[in-house]
């Protein structure tokens, strides 16, 4: 009796795209470190000849290169972007901002971390980490100037803003839903020296994730 023995064709370079190979180095950026973003481990997840790597990459470098790019180009753009937003106050200012770091669609905040612990073996990564920081806190500090705070005022506002959310994220805080809107009533108040209003309160929690 004769038994079929060949292996199951994998997918080649006309079937996977770029763009797949980008998003599995990402996922795996992100679960597993900067370690295991491999080639050959790649093509395995992809179901792909390694070969087909080199279709759309110099090599693994010219993809990390590619992978520090979409983050830069989401993570980054999206916070500025976000900042620049017209608003009636700063408050509300604040909370588009807001909208954006934590809806997950524009900010990756996975992503953002990946990079942070690359960066700790990187040179190339930390300085484009330290350009990053500096073009976001930057953009902060320029939504609280347009509020009339005065610039050394909103550098350091801008500062609390960006290290209590980093800090926020880092620890994964597991809050109740009435709690974080109740703090997140006192950030505002904090962050501007201003107490907002029910309606701007109201527009914070609107956005937040539900908990408990």
């Amino acid at each position: 009796m004769h038994h079929d023995t060949a292996k199951p064709q994998t997918r080649g370079p006309g079937r996977t795209s770029r763009e797949d190979w980008i998003n599995t180095a990402l996922d795996t950026l992100i679960s597993d470190g900067i370690d295991s973003v491999k080639v050959l481990s790649l093509a395995q997840k992809l179901d792909c000849a390694r070969s087909s790597f080199y279709w759309y990459f110099k090599n693994r470098s010219d993809l990390l290169d590619a992978l520090l790019g979409h983050w830069q180009s989401t993570n980054t753009d999206a916070l500025v972007a976000s900042a620049v937003k017209p608003a009636p106050s700063i408050h509300s200012a604040i909370v588009n901002v807001y909208s954006t770091w934590i809806s997950g669609h524009e900010f990756d905040t996975a992503l953002d971390f990946a990079i942070r612990d690359w960066a700790r073996r990187s040179g190339k990564v930390r300085h484009a980490l330290d350009r990053a920081d500096a073009a976001r806190l930057s953009a902060l500090a320029a939504m609280f100037e347009r509020y009339s705070y005065d610039p050394g005022g909103a550098d350091i506002r801008a500062r609390i803003f960006y290290f209590t959310q980093i800090g926020y994220e880092a620890l994964d805080q597991q809050e109740t839903w009435s709690v974080r809107l109740e703090r997140g009533r006192g950030y505002l108040y904090c962050m501007t020296g201003v107490t907002p209003s029910e309606g701007e309160v109201a527009a914070l929690g609107a956005i937040l994730p539900q908990v408990g």
